[in-house]
């Protein structure tokens, strides 16, 4: 969709950004988009007697559903002319009850308020100043990141989001580097920023911090490797190291071998009682559309990896869709297979499907196990009106030997209108 000049500047006055909007890169380089999420999710606990069922008015839940509309407006200018250039992003956040109530709330698409009643709809808006020089560039404000120690959770209606600074600079050839600082989070399902908590089965001590303090640095040598370290503090709660290898090794015509090397290093801050290693490897060969991956976790010390609570998505390798497989001491292991129908003439059509399994961990002082399986179907419609919707459809099934029994079913349908 094309919006002219004008229209583009009464938009950024209305934003306040008229004195900057002077500037032809701010504009011209600016990019406004809005994305629509229809999403239903049902959640059956099979067997809810156990501790960790969710309960309501006393009596453990039998399913968590809700259905929901969300919108996500995104604006990111361009940067103003000259050597230091300036610029500013804005991300505008509604979610929209469809359906849902106390006794099947919990699904964390929706925003639950202190009398349990489920929200008709929350709304959040986040803005983000930007500056740049050469190849580095500072932003303070909103930030939704995808790093290997802090990625945000994106798994239901709106986004996870924290505020602090960040800087990115890519001025050293091959050579990424990373530095900020987070001061809060904001929950998938809220509208308000708060402190960050850690998650880390089996330690005590931890306590809400405003500081989360990072580092890190990407080199890629070549275009088939990739070598990544970052470090990274949650004040009085935990240290972390984290290393990674990425290789891609072509075999064969349309043959191909994926490299995938994780290893994190967690430590006690504070009062708290992290003592974690978990070294993960995982290999995938992929041929023409289809992808098969093996991967093998193997945790060691006294507590499980520790990390941001509240949905924040550890960036380990069996990490799945429903539960992160982080208990203290577990080992775990993932069977995966991806098939794009491009290859057989279906472009827009994808199939994942992966099944992982932990053992190796003990609850309330019994030996105990776990395993879930995960089956995507996505299709992105390639041509007419419609072009551009995405379907998904999602289903889950968890299995422990002392926990709560799930079976989960998510229908997502996508579609972004793009304005300029």
């Amino acid at each position: 969709m094309h919006i002219d000049r004008r229209i583009q500047l009464n938009v950024l006055a209305l934003l306040g950004l008229a004195p900057l909007a002077a500037q032809a890169g701010f504009i011209e380089d600016s990019q406004l988009s809005l994305e629509t999420r229809n999403f239903y999710m049902n959640r059956d606990y099979r067997d809810a007697d156990k501790p960790d069922t969710p309960r309501f008015r006393g009596e453990p839940k039998a399913k968590a559903e809700e259905w929901a509309q969300g919108f996500m407006l995104r604006y990111s200018s361009g940067f103003t002319e000259g050597t230091f250039g300036l610029g500013v992003d804005g991300l505008g956040l509604l979610g929209v009850k469809l359906d849902s109530g106390r006794g099947t709330s919990g699904t964390g698409a929706l925003q639950v308020q202190r009398d349990g009643e489920v929200s008709d709809e929350f709304s959040f808006f986040g803005p983000t100043a930007k500056a740049r020089l050469g190849k580095s560039v500072l932003t303070v404000g909103t930030h939704a990141p995808t790093l290997p120690i802090a990625f945000r959770n994106d798994t239901r209606l709106l986004p996870q989001t924290f505020q602090g600074a960040q800087i990115v600079s890519s001025d050293l050839d091959k050579l990424t580097l990373t530095a900020g600082q987070f001061r809060a989070t904001r929950l998938r399902n809220s509208s308000d920023y708060e402190d960050m908590n850690m998650f880390a089965d089996g330690a005590v001590g931890g306590v809400a911090s405003d500081r989360f303090n990072y580092a890190g640095a990407t080199w890629a040598p070549s275009s088939s490797l990739t070598t990544t370290y970052y470090q990274a503090e949650l004040k009085d709660n935990y240290r972390q190291h984290y290393a990674n290898l990425l290789h891609a090794l072509p075999m064969a015509e349309g043959l191909s071998l994926k490299s995938d090397i994780r290893y994190f290093r967690s430590t006690d801050e504070g009062r708290t009682t992290v003592d974690n290693r978990n070294l993960g490897a995982m290999f995938t060969l992929m041929y023409r559309g289809h992808a098969l991956g093996f991967a093998y976790q193997d945790q060691r010390g006294d507590t499980g990896q520790p990390f941001i609570a509240g949905g924040t998505d550890p960036w380990t390798l069996n990490t799945v869709t429903y539960h992160h497989f982080l208990r203290a001491r577990e080992d775990s292991w993932q069977l995966r297979y991806d098939y794009d129908f491009a290859a057989m003439g279906i472009p827009g059509l994808s199939l994942m499907t992966r099944y992982v399994s932990g053992d190796n961990f003990e609850i309330g002082g019994q030996d105990a196990r776990e395993w879930e399986r995960n089956t995507d179907i996505a299709y992105v419609v390639q041509g007419g009106p419609l072009k551009g919707l995405s379907l998904r459809w999602r289903n889950v099934t968890y299995r422990g030997s002392h926990t709560t029994d799930i079976d989960e079913n998510r229908f997502i349908v996508g579609y972004t209108f793009k304005f300029w």
